[in-house]
């Protein structure tokens, strides 16, 4: 509710108040209207509560805004009594006479009713008849009239059903006003819930029922979180004259009240009664003052009103514990540790100052539990006092909280040798916080502290049931089948829940045979398989005919088919490509109604994950079209088929909006969101994170953990979904004004890293300044593996320096980088290095070749010249012993030619 609601809401009391006073002849008287059960539904608001006399008013003349507001009230709180005709009275008592007939849904799941249940049946139309063991029953009954009818023609109806309207009743109409009050911003709707309240709570007085805390809490709470002042004290004077023993208890009310509005002079002046007045008749409200002092852990007031009180005196042990919580929160540690020397001085009881003492130091902020552990002990020794039972119960349920297993055993183990008895409940709360944090291997030791202190503890079927569990999450059967035995030696039967976690176990490792010779134990040891045995027998089978063997069997153990039979028919028969079968299952008869949707649910399931996606989707449509909703996880295996499909993100967001549970729409959105990332829809994606900022607005850390779920999907991604992460970084910082963590940095220099962008890893790098993170030894090495892998070497050797040698693991980080690329660098380098010495020498045998060849042109032409010139010089000189031939021929001619002469 807004703020001018609230101050509407004090101006509307205040005037009503001022009303009641000036008119002091109008008094409270009731009446109970007698409205025809056809004609209820018709109404809206429930205007008709009122019990109050009162002259129709108008509104102050200074708020003329409130004119409505204050009619309304009126009518709610003040309407005058109904006249009615003579025959309308005679109408009534007629339909009063008239037992409403609401019929019988009978239970089809057992088929043919016996005569005995008939003859119950007939009973329940003529008269319904509440038991105490039907009380959620009866509580979700009266929500569904409450938001059908509304309160008053709720009491009335159960008054016509022969039913007494009793405290139950009365408090979860209550509740229910409450509730949509809280839910609502609009002023009026309140303002009608409040009415209704404030007239539920009349009615109980008149009906003789007293106002209990578990009544009026709901109310006061809101109406202190609202800072309704005054309508605190209207409705103040209902419940002190309806209970006048809770004036004490009102007080701590009260308190709180003036503490949630800062009220400094309340305050001050309940802070100097609680310290002046010291009435035994008083005692009961003072510690209730002082009680909601503590709570709210202002220091200065605590200490002076401590300093002026003797908490010997005090009767409430709850309230001193309440102050030494105050103490540990606001860590006096002095101041505590003095008043625990007071109370052991005066010989006060040892186990409630042990109590105190846990109560004191497990509230100290910022302490270690082993350190807690240790302060505990060191105040018993100082004190001199042995710890009692309820301070390992707080210990325990402290190392519970912290999630601390191993030193919540410790103080079990402690407490065993102490001689305590050790509730099932720790122990239970032991083993839930082992399951949630997948602490299974701690089974051992549980197990030995139960076998050692098991006279001092009461085992159940659960917690037998856990162990075993435990040991089969281990994959030690054997060990599991050995905890059977041993604790039926503690004279603790097994059960079929034990013997079932053995044989679920074996089919989650696909061991078949192991989970049949499951069965063979249990008949062994006389114990009856049980619904659940079958369900995992047939959700396992590989064939039909195994299916029907085992239904027969389920028949002859007399055991009625419930939904998880059902359901796992559904599984075997699609597993077995029996597809028709599976569709047949829903036909079923026996099927109850509300396990109907379910049943199909997980037909939708099976189809879909059977490649029967469009049968599935069909069936979806009658589900909704029946106006029920598909099961979570059906949603999700359709969300999962559909995201494989390009062109479905239309119809992945209508799937989302199914998700109503949070845990669930989680799962999903982070599914659409994988899908978004995979085909690049930035903006639809930028939408789903602003969704989970708003569900997680009030816890970062969650929020942070999703959006770190999504870039874990980019880090191993290529450089597509890279620039995608880039975008969509900046869409976070721009538009929905977060800041990335470290752990989304992280994952995107990891991603840069793998495709070897360096100007998109310098970019996130600076990030890390801008968002405030230091840099650590992680996003070194992720710099370092980035600039590596983008060929920047001396950047790289400059990084390096940076990174401490000291862990053996970011040693073997660095040097499978170096492996990784400074050797491929190198092989780079090496194949171009021979790629270039294979060019130069083929370049220089190229030129050797011509060189070679150009010398064996200038041999050859050397040759020729010279065998020219040779030739030159044999012809020149042939010529000229031709011509000196010829000469000598030509003298000896001569010489012949004058010898004949001469002769």
């Amino acid at each position: 509710m807004r703020a001018p609601t609230a101050r509407k809401l004090c101006t509307l009391s205040s005037y009503f108040r001022s009303h009641l006073h000036n008119n002091p002849k109008n008094h409270v008287s009731s009446f109970k209207t007698s409205i025809p059960f056809e004609t209820q539904h018709h109404f809206d608001s429930d205007l008709n509560l009122s019990t109050i006399k009162l002259h129709d008013p108008s509104p102050p003349e200074d708020m003329p805004e409130l004119g409505e507001a204050a009619t309304q009230l009126s009518s709610i709180l003040y309407t005058p009594p109904v006249k009615k005709l003579v025959g309308e009275k005679v109408e009534d008592e007629e339909k009063e006479k008239n037992i409403v007939e609401i019929p019988l849904i009978l239970d089809f799941a057992h088929g043919d009713a016996s005569i005995k249940r008939k003859e119950v049946a007939r009973e329940r139309k003529q008269k319904w008849i509440f038991k105490d063991t039907g009380g959620e029953r009866s509580d979700r009954l009266i929500k569904i009239c409450a938001r059908k009818l509304g309160a008053t023609p709720t009491v009335d109806m159960f008054g016509r059903l022969g039913r007494e309207t009793g405290l139950k009743e009365y408090d979860s109409l209550i509740r229910l006003c409450i509730k949509k009050a809280k839910e609502t911003d609009d002023e009026y709707i309140a303002i009608d819930e409040l009415g209704k309240t404030y007239h539920l709570l009349k009615l109980m007085r008149e009906c003789g029922l007293q106002l209990e805390e578990q009544t009026y809490r709901p109310l006061l709470e809101y109406i202190i979180d609202m800072g309704l002042v005054q309508e605190f004290q209207l409705f103040y004077d209902v419940i002190q004259a309806g209970n006048p023993s809770s004036i004490s208890r009102l007080g701590y009310y009260e308190m709180l009240l003036w503490i949630r509005v800062n009220n400094e002079e309340m305050i001050r002046d309940i802070c100097e009664y609680i310290t002046v007045e010291d009435s035994r008749n008083t005692t009961s409200l003072r510690e209730n003052y002082l009680l909601a002092l503590c709570e709210s852990d202002r220091k200065t007031q605590i200490l002076d009103v401590l300093k002026n009180i003797d908490m010997t005196k005090l009767t409430s042990a709850k309230c001193i514990s309440n102050i030494f919580q105050s103490m540990g929160r606001l860590a006096l540690e002095s101041d505590a540790d003095n008043l625990l020397l007071d109370l052991r001085a005066c010989d006060y009881d040892a186990d409630k100052i042990s109590n105190f003492i846990a109560c004191y130091v497990v509230n100290i902020p910022n302490l270690a539990v082993e350190d807690i552990i240790s302060k505990i002990e060191s105040l018993h020794n100082i004190l001199e006092v042995l710890p009692s039972s309820s301070s390992y119960a707080k210990l325990i349920s402290y190392c519970c909280r912290m999630r601390k297993v191993d030193a919540a055993l410790d103080i079990v183990d402690k407490m065993g040798e102490a001689g305590y008895m050790l509730s099932t409940h720790r122990l239970q709360s032991i083993l839930q916080i082992c399951e949630e944090t997948y602490d299974y291997i701690l089974v051992h030791r549980i197990y030995s502290i139960i076998r050692r202190h098991h006279h001092h503890l009461e085992l159940n079927g659960e917690i037998c049931r856990c162990l075993i569990h435990f040991c089969v999450r281990l994959k030690d059967f054997e060990r599991a089948y050995e905890m059977v035995n041993e604790l039926q030696e503690m004279n603790f039967k097994p059960t079929t829940a034990m013997y079932n976690a053995i044989m679920a176990g074996y089919f989650r490792e696909k061991n078949i045979v192991g989970g049949l010779t499951v069965l063979k134990q249990m008949q062994d040891a006389n114990v009856d398989p049980d619904s659940q045995t079958f369900s995992y027998l047939i959700s396992n089978c590989e064939t039909e005919d195994d299916i029907n063997m085992y239904y027969e069997e389920l028949k002859q153990f007399d055991i009625y088919p419930t939904r998880q039979i059902f359901m796992a028919l559904v599984n075997a028969y699609a597993a077995c490509g029996e597809l028709e079968k599976a569709k047949q299952v829903v036909l079923d008869s026996r099927i109850p109604l509300k396990c109907l949707n379910e049943i199909k649910s997980v037909l939708v399931s099976a189809l879909a994950s059977h490649g029967q996606l469009s049968e599935a989707l069909a069936i979806y449509e009658e589900i909704k079209k029946a106006g029920h909703n598909l099961e979570p996880k059906a949603v999700i295996t359709l969300i999962d088929e559909l995201r494989h499909i390009s062109g479905e993100l239309e119809g992945l967001l209508l799937l989302l909006k199914e998700l109503s549970d949070l845990n669930y729409w989680v799962d999903g959105c982070f599914r659409v969101i994988h899908y978004c990332v995979e085909n690049n829809h930035l903006s639809c994606a930028v939408d789903l994170f602003k969704q989970l900022k708003d569900n997680f607005e009030s816890d970062d850390t969650m929020t942070e953990v999703l959006f770190d779920a999504v870039y874990s999907l980019i880090a191993g991604s290529k450089s597509s979904r890279l620039q995608f992460g880039l975008d969509l970084l900046w869409a976070i910082k721009d538009e929905l004004g977060l800041v990335p963590s470290r752990q989304c940095l992280d994952f995107l220099l990891s991603a840069c890293a793998n495709s070897g962008d360096l100007n998109n890893a310098r970019l996130i790098w600076r990030e890390y300044e801008v968002a405030g993170f230091p840099y650590n030894v992680l996003s070194y090495v992720r710099m370092y593996q980035a600039l590596l892998a983008s060929g920047d070497q001396r950047s790289a050797d400059f990084i390096l320096k940076k990174i401490p040698r000291d862990d053996a693991e970011i040693c073997t980080v660095i040097s499978a980088c170096q492996k990784t690329y400074v050797d491929k660098v190198k092989s780079v380098e090496g194949e171009k290095k021979k790629k270039i010495v294979k060019s130069v020498e083929g370049v220089e045998k190229k030129k050797n070749v011509k060189s070679v060849e150009e010398e064996m042109k200038k041999k050859n032409v050397k040759l020729v010249e010279g065998e020219m010139k040779k030739k030159n010089v044999k012809s020149e000189e042939g010529k000229k012993k031709k011509k000196k031939k010829k000469k000598k021929k030509k003298g000896t001619e001569k010489k012949q030619e004058s010898e004949v002469s001469v002769e």
